[in-house]
């Protein structure tokens, strides 16, 4: 049974912590271990930040947050309306003070992809059971 979730939050900066409290809730609830959690809230927030930093709003001026689980899986998504560009991992050090955010979500989900097909969605998935 697949159990999920999708929100639309305004796309502002503050967007990432309101979308991390209703995730973590969402996992507990759905009685996700600690370490799952933890790294389900770095991916969310990564994923958002670059959408808000980078994206363009939807028509009613927000962000498309989603997540479900699917078995052992815990998939997550964001989209915005931005088309374009270029979103690969790029390598950085200790002292970048900017994009680390798709190396961040690289290391920690198991897997991610871009759709672009209609606006920028951005998807990741992390295995339910902890590493």
């Amino acid at each position: 049974m697949k159990v999920h979730d999708t929100i639309r939050l305004p796309f502002v900066a503050s967007t990432p912590g309101v979308a991390r409290t209703r995730l973590a809730a969402f996992l507990t609830v759905n009685r996700a271990s600690a370490e799952v959690i933890d790294n389900a809230l770095i991916v969310i927030s990564e994923m958002i930040a670059n959408a808000v930093c980078h994206g363009v709003p939807t028509s009613d001026g927000t962000i498309e947050i989603s997540w479900a689980i699917n078995g052992t899986l815990l998939e997550l998504s964001v989209y915005d309306a931005g088309k374009g560009g270029s979103l690969k991992p790029i390598d950085f050090d200790e002292d970048s003070l900017s994009g680390r955010g798709l190396s961040i979500i690289n290391r920690v989900a198991d897997r991610w992809w871009v759709d672009m097909s209609t606006g920028t969605r951005v998807n990741a998935e992390l295995g339910l059971s902890p590493h």
